[in-house]
């Protein structure tokens, strides 16, 4: 007698296995509930007083102000300068953490990284100690060619690249990282110099990388506000930016610094919804 043929229980009971894995998987765990509602509730509602309070009847006037397109137009071109800076230097930064092998490599990826976790007011006096002008550097640059960069708008720019940069750096050296280096190792073979590999083939693979650490430097120097008002001061038309003039208005005009605030979260709602697809998207 010939055997029988096989049946589709057996993969009928995987599936279903599988499903009531899901759903055994996606089972609130209830210790876990309460606390997490506190947390969300600790992020969120801070950001729905902040629309519930808003002056919606005098926000066109609030916005409409000098002062605060001033402040607007000068944290849009610092921030986007500051990126620019970042993007200069930052790239190849991350290229040599990702690339290449040297002794103190560790040491100098945590230096990178060292703005992130430091206080910005703390970034603002280093800052000044290296380039203020009784500074390290900043004496030299004072007494050779003139250039005073504290207190000044091109200080603004310096202090926002300071603390942005190691976002930059960071996303684009996990997008070196996850690149295949074979493209390059093919093109040295076909005769291209490393440059020309850099350029042609390395770029283009890390291209969404890049970005996404440039939205992201961006919007930091957007709102950074500690080592701006250390090192370049608070003067408006100069180096008053948005977070600064939110900081002052909230002394004579709360109004006006619920306005402000008020662009600067819509900056970052902005900034969220441009990186959704390559952050916030599930298996």
């Amino acid at each position: 007698m010939s055997p029988a043929p096989p049946t589709a229980a057996a993969p009928d009971t995987a599936v279903s296995s599988r499903t009531r894995a899901r759903r055994r998987s996606a089972r609130i765990p209830y210790a876990l509930l309460l606390p997490a509602l506190l947390g969300l509730a600790f992020l969120v509602l801070p950001l729905a007083g902040l629309l519930v309070r808003a002056p919606w009847s005098s926000l066109p006037g609030q916005l409409s102000s000098t002062e605060v397109w001033e402040a607007l137009r000068l944290s849009l071109i610092c921030a986007t300068a500051a990126t620019g800076l970042s993007l200069l230097v930052g790239v190849p930064l991350a290229w040599l953490l990702a690339r290449t092998d040297f002794p103190g490599r560790r040491f100098i990826r945590a230096l990178v990284t060292l703005p992130l976790v430091l206080p910005p007011v703390v970034g603002g006096v280093a800052l000044l100690l290296v380039l203020g002008r009784n500074g390290i550097i900043g004496r030299w640059l004072d007494s050779a060619f003139g250039i005073t960069l504290p207190f000044h708008t091109s200080g603004v720019v310096l202090a926002e690249a300071f603390v942005a940069m190691p976002f930059l750096v960071i996303s684009v050296e996990g997008a070196l990282r996850a690149a295949d280096p074979r493209y390059e190792e093919a093109a040295a073979t076909l005769g291209a110099s490393r440059l020309t590999a850099f350029r042609r083939v390395t770029l283009p693979l890390i291209a969404p990388g890049i970005g996404a650490g440039a939205v992201l430097a961006w919007a930091r120097a957007l709102g950074e506000f500690g080592a701006t008002i250390t090192f370049a001061g608070n003067f408006p038309g100069q180096t008053q930016t948005m977070p600064l003039a939110v900081y002052l208005a909230m002394e004579s005009d709360p109004e006006a610094a619920i306005a402000l605030s008020l662009v600067l979260l819509a900056v970052s709602i902005t900034v969220l919804a441009g990186l959704r697809d390559r952050w916030m998207s599930t298996p």
